[in-house]
């Protein structure tokens, strides 16, 4: 059995609470951040929603080089310039998905910044951490969004704010 369909299911899943999440941000708390070494809350929203576009990237190449490609994020100016950024990229994590039959998901996949090598793993291994930042990161949105106390849905069963 290939992963193809586990990853298809899961990205699923993740993605349905994501955009739960997603939808408590508030556009006008963008720039808040809970200390001057975190990401403000637009920053990490934003890299919430940009992750699922990461298997695309996964399948599709075959490493990152930082030196070669520097990364500029998006700097959406509201909720829902957020929340269409996660759908565009949710569009291209299913796409990449459902066009890939499994076959180069053992073939290597390096993340580097020219000849230094961060991470080396396979194509389905950068996808399962593709999958696993997912849940990381709207974990730590979570938390942000505590400490502004909006309510937070639950991930896997309800949260305290939905007895």
């Amino acid at each position: 059995m290939t992963l193809i369909p586990i990853f298809q299911q899961e990205l699923e899943n993740e993605s349905a609470t994501s955009r739960k999440m997603l939808e408590r941000v508030p556009s006008h708390k963008l720039d808040w951040q809970p200390h001057p070494k975190s990401m403000t809350l637009g920053r990490l929203a934003t890299h919430v929603a940009e992750i699922p576009a990461w298997i695309e990237m996964a399948l599709y190449t075959d490493e990152l080089d930082f030196e070669k490609n520097a990364y500029v994020p998006r700097t959406p100016q509201n909720t829902d310039e957020i929340l269409d950024y996660f759908q565009e990229a949710l569009l291209r994590g299913r796409a990449a998905l459902e066009t890939n039959d499994g076959s180069l998901l053992e073939k290597e996949w390096l993340l580097r910044t020219g000849d230094q090598v961060l991470y080396r793993t396979t194509k389905a291994g950068m996808v399962r951490m593709a999958l696993n930042q997912i849940t990381h990161h709207r974990a730590q949105l979570g938390v942000y969004l505590r400490l502004l106390d909006i309510p937070i849905p639950g991930s896997y069963g309800p949260s305290a704010d939905e007895h």
